[in-house]
């Protein structure tokens, strides 16, 4: 055969196989035997085997390809992965259309979607080609999972279907495992001697963590595709739409959507899937109701954590009923006493449960909940699900009251209960539990990300006594490590290595990890972009901190409470001796773009588009996400959507990528 003729079969072959793919794994059609399928699956293999040169990585045969990694390397989300509200009741809709209505003066069209108990992930295509899939992490970086992405049949590793106009896209959906393959799943552990997964959702997350793509590829992961981040071009102005696009495209998007002009066409569908959600092939625990227009989702903006333009309407949690046959008290890094009650186990809405979060004290008391009590279990929005009421009728006088003791189950410390709190507290700052606890979310990925810090290692560095504090850990022995059960010379080189490498995580990383109450991975953003080193954090007021959008009074009380504690001084001081990062990078004090504000639109060529917000800000202008009559340039890149032409409308002035380099050059 001459070279074309050999590219064109291979390739000929490929776009068989890639319909007869769409056919059975997107479309549940399939239009040949498993055995034709199988015969043209391996006429590829041995072409490509003959003529490795015309090997492609969008070739159906390299699904699964690679040796297993060692690590997931981090990526940036080029725009935000954020959760959305959940509401579990009529009202709290009605109150959803209510706020969306007044602010866009008008009607709204929604788009309404079935919300797949799965892992969300987005995935980028770039000329047609996907070259990248990630998991939410934090919101900003995620987990780049590329290559077990790879293996899910149902994602399209080139776009081949219908126009092919949109080769530069961004889509987002959940991977999830359908209720058979959990099963078959869970069948093969137990064969195994394997721990079974608790539900499809654990069983979905644990096999996307996995290093090994070949393992991934066993399990049968699934995807739908159920959001386009961001608008594709300017003839594409409804989501509904562009979701449809995306099917031709060869896409699984979600099915059973509904376009509703009126709220109680939204009211119809949410008490229509009440019911027939159970007879679905997979886990639903909710519908997710969207604002279907682009241009007015750009209107609403969003919070730090979710979009204003939508919310997870939540379904009534599955109860069960069980007995409860011990109430134990767990300590937490802040020192918060937690009463757990261990239950006979019982199967709940997709799982087993043998815990429940009792709450409280107060919890206990108002519910009279009783050791040996037949108890309802329900399992909503918690992972551990909650005890919501006593089966009184089915006492027979051999339950027990539980009475919180007088001291920390773990250290033997007195505990105490403020006036103004819930909770029992462990005072004693030296608590074993509360100082696994901190070391934990201290080394967690998001924090200062330690890696070979786990469970089982800093249980041995505290219960040896080894590490007494956060500061500790950068002075640890390596002798004394390599001593330790399964610590061996490589591991323990590693764990120091990585250990060394926290030190210059960014400043905003290093407030996370400390572990203020209420400080999350936004709120520490915030908190560095406006006190750019630790000493002007530590100084100031309930006002200062206050006054800053998204941290408010509770949040400011929190960080004095902390900062005025004279332990928390003594180790931040002791961390910044060993060389921790506490400072912001300074930024520009230039005054080019004083006052500017500036809105992006469209791709950007020469940066990302946090750069080039990040850009403005360090030359004194403030980037917005919406149009408005008080938007000084709209910055309009590739393919602008709804904001250019909505600023044409208000007369706002529109520059190119190129104009706005100009504009910054110097700065």
């Amino acid at each position: 055969m001459l070279k074309k003729d050999i590219k064109n079969a291979i390739e000929k072959l490929r776009e068989e196989i890639r319909y007869h793919d769409h056919r059975y794994y997107v479309l549940n059609d399939p239009v040949i035997s498993d055995q034709e399928y199988d015969g043209l699956y391996r006429s590829l293999v041995q072409l490509e085997r003959e003529y490795p040169e015309h090997i492609t990585p969008d070739s159906p045969t390299q699904r699964v390809g690679g040796a297993p990694l060692d690590s997931f390397e981090t990526v940036t989300h080029h725009i935000k992965m954020l959760s959305l509200d959940n509401t579990y009741n009529d009202d709290e809709v009605r109150d959803f259309f209510t706020r969306t209505e007044k602010a866009l003066e008008g009607p709204v069209r929604y788009e309404v979607t079935l919300k797949i108990d799965g892992v969300a992930v987005t995935l980028l295509y770039k000329k047609g080609h996907f070259v990248l899939g990630a998991t939410r992490g934090d919101g900003v970086h995620g987990d780049d999972i590329t290559q077990n992405l790879r293996t899910i049949r149902s994602i399209p590793l080139c776009i081949t279907h219908g126009q092919k106009d949109i080769l530069d896209i961004e889509v987002r959906g959940e991977v999830f495992l359908s209720k058979e393959a959990f099963k078959r799943l869970n069948d093969v552990r137990d064969r195994t001697g394997q721990a079974l997964f608790a539900n499809p959702r654990n069983a979905a997350a644990g096999t996307l963590k996995l290093l090994d793509p070949i393992e991934v590829a066993r399990r049968g992961l699934d995807i739908f595709i159920h959001t386009i981040p961001q608008q594709p071009g300017v003839r594409f102005t409804s989501h509904y739409e562009t979701l449809g696009y995306l099917t031709k495209a060869g896409f699984k998007v979600i099915p059973h959507m509904a376009l509703c002009d009126r709220p109680d066409q939204v009211f119809k569908e949410i008490a229509r899937w009440q019911e027939q959600r159970k007879d679905l092939a997979y886990e639903v625990d909710g519908l997710v109701i969207k604002v279907d227009s682009f241009e007015h989702r750009e209107i609403l903006g969003h919070t730090i954590k979710s979009p204003r333009w939508a919310i997870a309407y939540k379904y009534p949690a599955m109860q069960a009923v069980t007995r409860l046959l011990a109430i134990q008290l767990q300590v937490g890094r802040t020192g918060r006493i937690t009463p757990v009650a261990y239950l006979e186990p019982v199967h709940v809405s997709g799982s087993t449960v043998s815990r429940a979060t009792l709450h409280n004290e107060d919890e206990i008391k108002r519910k009279d909940i009783m050791i040996n009590d037949y108890v309802v279990i329900e399992k909503g929005g918690e992972i551990i699900p909650k005890v919501v009421a006593v089966v009184t009728a089915q006492r027979t006088g051999i339950e027990k009251k539980f009475r919180f003791p007088k001291k920390c189950p773990v250290c033997a410390q007195p505990i105490i209960r403020l006036p103004e709190e819930a909770d029992w507290r462990c005072i004693n700052v030296s608590c074993p539990a509360q100082i696994k606890g901190r070391i934990l979310h201290f080394a967690s990925r998001q924090a200062m990300d330690i890696e070979g810090l786990g469970e089982t290692l800093v249980n041995t560095l505290v219960d040896s006594r080894i590490v007494t504090s956060l500061d500790d850990l950068y002075t640890l022995d390596r002798t004394k490590i390599i001593a330790l059960e399964r610590m061996g010379e490589k591991s323990t080189d590693n764990l120091l290595a990585s250990i060394e490498a926290s030190k210059s995580k960014e400043f905003n990383r290093v407030l996370y990890a400390l572990g203020i109450p209420n400080i999350g991975i936004s709120a520490s953003l915030l908190l560095v972009e406006r006190f750019k080193s630790i000493r002007e954090l530590m100084e100031a007021s309930v006002e200062q901190l206050s006054e800053i959008p998204g941290i408010g009074e509770i949040i400011a009380k929190s960080i004095i409470k902390y900062f005025n504690s004279i332990s928390n001084q003594r180790l931040i001081k002791h961390l910044q001796k060993h060389g921790v990062q506490f400072k912001h990078e300074k930024r520009s004090t230039r005054t080019l773009l004083l006052n500017k504000k500036f809105v992006f639109t469209g791709e950007l060529v020469t940066m990302s588009r946090d750069h080039a917000q990040e850009r403005v800000r360090a030359l004194g202008g403030t980037p917005l996400t919406a149009v408005s009559s008080k938007v000084d340039y709209v910055v309009a890149g590739e393919d602008p959507g709804s904001k250019m032409a909505k600023a044409r409308k208000l007369g706002i002035k529109i520059i190119k990528e190129k104009e706005f380099l100009e504009l910054i050059r110097g700065g």
